[in-house]
């Protein structure tokens, strides 16, 4: 698997809010066999996860999701209160191997990403394992002692490495766009834009699961280039369905037949000119948990700098490869080359001369680059 397709799902007319579009995702026939349920934290969702021996980061984790694949239905218990605290930029640093001590920041401690519960059910942590695979990328560094690297990057790698982000709270009205739009029966997905960039995508298996946790998108990270098209874009234009020229339907089932056909006019220039970026990417899928007949994946992109937008992100898949459940992140430009770097250094072995050879240039602009992307702490101190 190396593409998502949103098989059996399909788009229905986008609904506006200013700068953000929401364009639900309907189901014919929910995905059978898995539930998808909220957990909730409290302290304003300020916790730390550990994910190995010494190795942990801090975050804000408002609240976490419990795939349920026990067939019964029930939904897990929630604790805590919902995240209600004034808008503002949220880190997501990854600990190292070497990582700082965190206990004076700790409010709520979760072990791994994804943790199996009683009976059949998985607790995880809903983009944070999207977020964790994009900076564990090539985290141990140089594994060969080139005289370019520092002590620190031979003995720590890329520890720690962090990434900014934004609360869907200060994302310029997402909130009251999710507070004021109309959930479709059958609905169980939704594709936000702002300034129609796109910057999520979300589906769950059932229309319960959707709407008990349509308001948790709120809570979510967004990347600070959808922060910015929010805060500063223009109004985006609305759907409206127009009767082309010709012959006018004289009776309201022909009025609604033209209605039907405009609103699959516009399903079908979304998913083109919309969500292609997303759609037609490919995408390094890691198998994080297997669940029954389902599976949870994360991906990243490939890591083109200066094309179209790339997404990370996380999936569960049923055993037919249809997608129960998707979550995904827009990563910024700047983001991007740092994956792209991070990729052609490994390529050559973190030796600057071959890395240069495969971007078409020379050693001097490699570590000028790599002092752009923020790691500079890597390179040895030039005299």
């Amino acid at each position: 698997m190396n593409r998502l397709e949103l098989t059996g799902l399909t788009t229905r007319p986008a609904q506006v809010w200013g700068g953000i579009r929401l364009v639900p995702l309907v189901r014919e026939r929910p995905v059978e066999g898995l539930r998808l349920h909220e957990e909730l934290y409290t302290d304003h969702g300020n916790g730390t996860v550990d994910i190995g021996p010494r190795t942990h980061y801090a975050s804000v984790i408002p609240h976490g999701f419990v795939a349920d694949w026990s067939g019964e239905g029930e939904q897990s218990a929630a604790y805590g209160t919902q995240l209600g605290a004034a808008p503002g930029a949220a880190g997501s640093p990854a600990g190292g191997r070497r990582a700082p001590r965190t206990a004076r920041l700790q409010r709520h401690r979760h072990h791994r990403m994804a943790k199996r519960r009683p009976g059949d059910r998985l607790r995880f942590l809903p983009l944070h394992l999207a977020l964790e695979g994009y900076l564990s990328l090539h985290f141990g560094g140089p594994a060969i002692a080139w005289e370019e690297w520092s002590r620190q990057a031979l003995r720590d790698g890329l520890s720690p490495r962090a990434e900014d982000a934004y609360m869907g709270w200060s994302v310029r009205g997402l909130g009251a766009a999710l507070r004021v739009f109309e959930i479709h029966p059958g609905q169980c997905g939704v594709m936000v834009y702002a300034a129609d960039a796109l910057a999520a995508a979300f589906v769950v298996p059932h229309p319960d699961d959707y709407r008990l946790l349509h308001p948790s998108l709120v809570e979510d990270l967004y990347g600070e280039l959808i922060h910015q098209y929010a805060l500063y874009g223009a109004p985006v234009p609305e759907f409206t369905a127009r009767i082309p020229d010709g012959p006018q339907p004289r009776t309201l089932a022909g009025l609604r037949a033209a209605a039907r056909a405009q609103e699959r006019e516009w399903a079908e220039a979304h998913d083109t000119l919309f969500a292609g970026e997303l759609l037609d990417g490919s995408y390094a899928f890691d198998r994080v948990y297997r669940m029954g007949p389902f599976t949870l994946w994360r991906f990243l992109p490939p890591f083109r700098p200066g094309g179209a937008g790339q997404h990370i992100g996380e999936t569960i898949t049923d055993h037919k490869g249809q997608v129960a459940y998707l979550k995904t992140f827009r990563l910024s430009e700047a983001q991007i080359r740092r994956g792209h770097l991070l990729h052609r250094l490994a390529d050559a072995d973190w030796r600057l001369a071959g890395a240069a050879k495969a971007l078409g240039t020379t050693e001097e602009e490699v570590v000028r680059r790599i002092r752009a992307a923020g790691f500079e702490s890597l390179l040895r101190a030039r005299a």
